[in-house]
């Protein structure tokens, strides 16, 4: 399989680590993949620029031989802040961690009275808090027709043993409430575009979409993002939706694919870890 594609795309939380350590056997699979000439892109919903990512990784033991390079959602949200043309002035949704995101750039953080947007990057407690106890702040933000930038669309993910939920969650709660957003991240198309740009720039060439594999464990996000960017991808059913599979190293085809039916979504294959 490895053999077929120039280049992977491949998911951070979920596949590579679980939020507090990396799966056993997938940076040794990367290594590989790349010593066979392969380039391998973390593409990151991480509401945050690439440099905290980096940072992780290292914490976490990820090597540098596993990877040549991340682009996060982050990465992107932050380029249209940087551009102005969301406005001056915003309101921060989201833990104090993601505020590298913003640091530096000309615009200022302030009350939701002021804001010209809503930043969303996350709870502000996502250790405690759910969607629902942002019903209260989703209708003052409707009342005065705020425009959301949600900088990260994943709905829910796992840390270690828990599952938490992420800015997706509460920005669809707003979307659903008649509220607009604007999303940075799989599965929408601004990202792919950058990815493609920064795979170019890595390989030395263009890269054709057939050249290129998807890796991910999130059906609504990797799975349907790489289907909607026309390129091949590869479901990791051990990640975020394991549960619906029965054993998690021995997942029932038949479930995978009634699942991935049911979502309108396909992958040209899956497996429980990426492993090489």
């Amino acid at each position: 399989m490895a053999g077929r594609y120039s280049a992977l795309l491949c998911d951070v939380w979920g596949v590579l680590h679980n939020g507090r350590a990396p799966y056993p056997g997938v940076c040794e699979a990367l290594e590989a993949y790349r010593k066979a000439g392969g380039i391998v892109l973390f593409l990151s919903n991480a509401p945050r620029p690439h440099g905290p990512v980096v940072k992780m990784f290292e914490a976490m033991g990820v090597p540098d031989a596993a990877y040549d390079g991340i682009l996060t959602s982050g990465d992107a949200t932050r380029e249209a802040m940087a551009s102005g043309g969301l406005g001056k002035r915003f309101f921060h949704v989201g833990p104090d961690r993601d505020h590298p995101l913003f640091d530096g750039l000309a615009l200022e953080k302030t009350t939701l009275e002021e804001a010209d947007f809503v930043l969303m990057t996350g709870l502000w407690d996502d250790e405690t808090e759910t969607p629902e106890d942002y019903a209260g702040l989703i209708g003052e933000m409707k009342a005065r027709g705020l425009k959301v930038i949600c900088a990260n669309p994943d709905i829910i993910v796992d840390r270690g043993e828990k599952q938490i939920y992420c800015a997706g969650a509460v920005a669809e709660k707003y979307r659903k409430a008649g509220g607009e957003v604007l999303y940075f991240g799989k599965p929408h198309p601004p990202i792919y575009e950058a990815a493609f740009r920064h795979l170019e720039e890595l390989a030395g060439r263009a890269l054709d979409k057939s050249e290129i594999l998807a890796v991910g464990d999130g059906i609504h996000t990797d799975v349907a993002g790489a289907n909607k960017a026309g390129v091949d991808v590869i479901y990791v059913t051990g990640g975020i939706a394991a549960s619906r599979f029965g054993d998690v190293m021995e997942p029932e085809l038949a479930r995978i694919a009634e699942y991935m039916e049911e979502e309108g979504t396909h992958a040209i294959g899956a497996m429980p870890r990426l492993i090489w």
